[in-house]
């Protein structure tokens, strides 16, 4: 089994055309937005997107005004790590797939375990879920 997780201090992060691409593979296309002056506003094609940024499966314009749908929100971090687009999408951009503080990898496990993710200040390492008591 093929798991993503994040080799550096700083956190789990997908750069703009990684989610580009995770999108594409579901299907859906990715529209990013910055929160300015009490608005979001859309990103220009080359602009960053890795601080306070809305990203968004649905057109609002260059300006949203009012609110969008909920259904219409994307969050990176609720993506399953063992998720095989994921995973693909990371093999193919390599260094491109990662955020400002990210250093995203794939770690192959035996298929069938049961495991979890420990991060220490947002480096990642898997582990093999045990019981544990206190």
């Amino acid at each position: 089994m093929k798991i993503v997780i994040n080799g550096c201090y700083g956190g789990f992060g997908l750069s703009k055309l990684a989610i580009q691409e995770y999108l594409k593979l579901k299907g859906k296309k990715a529209y990013f937005y910055k929160y300015e002056k009490g608005n979001f506003r859309k990103l220009k094609e080359k602009e960053s997107a890795w601080s306070s940024v809305l990203t968004l499966t649905k057109d609002y314009g260059d300006v949203i005004k009012g609110k969008y749908k909920n259904e219409d929100y994307f969050y990176y971090g609720a993506i399953e790590r063992d998720d095989p687009d994921l995973v693909k999408v990371v093999e193919k951009l390599k260094e491109k797939v990662d955020e400002n503080f990210s250093k995203l990898k794939v770690v192959e496990i035996p298929d069938n375990i049961q495991y979890v993710i420990n991060d220490y200040d947002g480096m990642e390492s898997i582990h093999e879920e045990h019981e544990s008591w206190s």
